[in-house]
């Protein structure tokens, strides 16, 4: 039976602590993260097989009923029928019209039916979902994108690895010209069933790999897989005012479907680069203005930059280090809504001064202004 042991894909024994689950999980997912694993799809399914496990071995009320049903595992599950059978009662077990099994039959266990048809790969519920027209994979990638382009928005060039179908045979896997024939072991369905435990269970076909079937002679140009690798480039909308962890997916460009499904997507996660003057909070706009001591004490006007140009904002006298001006409806436009920016103001000493400059600060601390 096609099973898969939670335990083992997450290397912890049966009796493992949900905090042992819990670290095991944790660096399984970090070491086959597809963001750290680009293209690379053992890994991105590794990582959804991980995912599945923890899933159910974390929350105590699906590693129990999945306890339960690996006690059936290894037989087969033996004597599994309806009414009692060699000591097993299944109370709440209701026979599905036509006799035919259901996961539906299996609602008197308590949601146990879930975790089975998660665990267990069995025919006729299955069947068509894992055998039909399925999408392709998405593509997960993370862009940067310059702080300017981020608030005004615009268009960026970038270049990501992907498969595609060959085009040399047009993702059949055989050499043009060579010839074909149906899998004489599945007869062209791409799995094998067989009767196991009273269920007719089903597994990819071994002689054709699931294809249904048979190349005579694989296609030179990708070695019989019916895929490429390409790096392909792609020109990506950045919408103005886009915050850093946001999310843009393109659309069908991700790998190519099965049976004649749909591809994926591409799924980018924008990280904004940074800017030597401006840094982002939400949609205000954050800066620092230095100015000297002169200006701090008598007062001033300065010229500071926003986004949308030059604007001149006025320090009134005696300004402290640290003072946060807020220039209204200068940051950014989102929702509707448009952010402020703060100008926080900092007060640089000088190191040296020269010897008239000495005297007018000796002159001002005698009167007593600086001590106070």
């Amino acid at each position: 039976m096609a099973n898969r042991d939670y335990y083992k894909i997450l290397g912890v024994g049966e009796k493992a602590s949900q905090e042992k689950i819990k670290k095991a999980h944790r660096k399984l997912a970090k070491k086959c993260h597809p963001d750290h694993n680009p293209g690379d799809k053992a890994a991105e399914e590794k990582f959804k097989e991980i995912s599945h496990a923890y899933e159910v071995l974390s929350d105590p009320k699906k590693r129990e009923q999945y306890d339960q049903l690996r006690k059936f595992a290894p037989g087969g599950f033996p004597g599994f029928g309806y009414g009692t059978n060699k000591g097993f009662h299944t109370r709440g077990f209701k026979r599905s019209p036509g006799g035919a099994f259901s996961f539906e039959d299996l609602g008197g266990f308590g949601g146990i039916g879930d975790i089975f048809r998660e665990v267990f790969d069995l025919g006729g519920t299955t069947r068509q979902a894992k055998y039909g027209p399925q999408k392709g994979e998405d593509l997960r990638f993370e862009i940067k994108v310059p702080f300017d382009l981020a608030i005004s928005g615009g268009k960026t060039l970038i270049k990501v690895p992907r498969e595609e179908v060959c085009p040399a045979c047009s993702g059949t896997g055989a050499q043009p010209g060579s010839s074909t024939s149906i899998c004489p072991d599945c007869h062209g369905q791409g799995f094998i069933s067989f009767a196991q435990g009273g269920f007719s269970v089903n597994r990819p076909c071994p002689r054709c790999y699931g294809r249904g079937t048979i190349i005579r002679q694989p296609c030179r140009s990708c070695a019989g897989l019916g895929r490429i690798k390409k790096t392909r480039s792609f020109s990506v909308r950045v919408p103005a005012g886009i915050s850093d962890g946001r999310k843009i997916r393109l659309r069908n460009q991700g790998l190519p479907g099965t049976g004649d499904g749909p591809p994926g997507d591409i799924i980018l996660t924008v990280r904004l680069g940074e800017h030597r003057f401006f840094r982002r909070k939400g949609r205000d706009i954050l800066c620092q203005v230095p100015i000297n001591i002169a200006q701090a004490v008598l007062g001033t006007r300065i010229r500071v930059r926003t986004i949308n140009g030059h604007v001149v904002v006025k320090i009134p006298p005696g300004t402290q280090p640290g003072t946060v001006f807020r220039l209204k409806s200068k940051g950014l436009r989102s929702n509707g809504k448009r952010g402020d920016q703060l100008v926080k103001i900092t007060v640089n000493i000088p190191k040296q001064i020269g010897e008239r400059q000495t005297k007018l600060m000796e002159e001002f601390a005698r009167q007593g202004d600086l001590a106070h």
